[in-house]
Formats: C-alpha cells, structure tokens, sequence
C-alpha cells in the first residue's frame, strides 16, 4: 500500500502514546513531561478561516489532541472522554479548554472541524491547517501520523494512523502531562485539578 505522506518522530512522546491495546493498562498512563517537551506554541486555522496561536489560550489549561473528523473509533472516544474530564471540573470548568489538531488538512476544513468538535464540547476549539503547518505542530509534539493515500485521486475516503495521547499544559502554556487515550476519566479528572489548583497558588 502506497503512503501519501508520513510523519514518524521516534521519541519520548511517540514511545508512551503508540501501541497501546484497547485494554486499559493497570498502572497509569500519565507522565509528567515538564522539560521534556516544549511549551504550546501553534499557528493554525479555526472556525471561519480565523488564524489561531497559542496566545488565544494564555491563563487556560490546555487538553490538546491530535485526531481527524473521520476517524471511526479513537477520535470520538477520546472527545467524548475529555469532555467527560472538563464537565467534572465544575465551577473550575471554564479554566480548561479542548483543542483538537487535525492531521487530515484535505478533508478536515476549519468550519468542519468546529461542527466536529462541538458535538462533544461546545467550548472545544478545532484547528486546522496547511500540510506544512500541521507536519511543523506534529513535529514539535513528537506526534507520528500517516495517511493511506486512495487508488482512485476523487476518492475521500481514506484512512489516517496517528499517535494517540493527550497533551495537557499549564496555563503558562508549558507541557506538564501526557496521557494515554486509555487513561480513565477519573485519572485524568484528578490530574487536571490538581494542575488548576498548583496554578491557584
């Protein structure tokens, strides 16, 4: 099978979020990755063609994914976790935010993307790009993905392999946690209030 584009970064992120099974390991799934990966910084596309940086998102803890609106399982499942995660943060909900990258720029337009995103969480923000602004945001992550290119050119139906972990960053915008997608909700609950209540301090 012919591969259309390929973006394979081996390294620390890669190693924790690629080849888990769908079963839930025992032990938890999230690392503290202060000083082993970079603070937020992006130029993308949101809703309505409207470029968007990290600095929309100052004095927020980030829950930052990687994903396509096609995808059939890891995708949805994941939304529906992390909009799990901010509804039981409560009153200290409107502190997180959801953002969801797109590694499919063919398909995935920015109004698409924030129809998308917004069937799980209404504040979630989907983005978007050119293939050169999401391979620079996947390789500043460490994040591997691949699409499957169609034999037929006109075919829109294809398939993306990509990492499956969730970024959190503090609301300086540095990496803090990286989390497995099978990591519970409540694991991932506690983790982000306990960031947000460091933050409080």
């Amino acid at each position: 099978m012919k591969i259309w584009n390929v973006r394979f970064l081996g390294s620390l992120a890669t190693a924790v979020i690629l080849g888990f099974s769908s079963q839930a390991p025992a032990q938890s799934t999230i690392h503290n990755v202060r000083g082993f990966l970079p603070n937020l910084r992006f130029t993308l596309e949101g809703a309505g063609g409207k470029t968007v940086t990290q600095d929309a998102f100052k004095g927020k803890t980030v829950l930052l994914f990687f994903g396509y609106a096609s995808c059939p399982d890891i995708c949805p499942t994941t939304m529906v976790q992390l909009a799990q995660v901010v509804k039981n943060l409560g009153r200290q909900a409107p502190n997180a935010k959801i953002l969801f990258i797109s590694v499919d720029p063919h398909r995935d337009t920015s109004d698409k993307l924030q129809t998308y995103v917004n069937a799980f969480d209404k504040d979630a923000i989907g983005l978007t790009g050119t293939e050169k602004q999401i391979a620079d945001v996947a390789r500043r992550y460490r994040v591997a993905y691949q699409i499957e290119k169609p034999k037929d050119s006109q075919n829109k139906d294809y398939e993306v392999a990509h990492s499956r972990g969730v970024y959190i960053f503090d609301k300086q915008g540095r990496a803090e946690l990286l989390a497995a997608d099978t990591e519970s909700v409540d694991s991932l609950t506690r983790s982000v209030k306990a960031l947000l209540a460091k933050a409080g301090k």
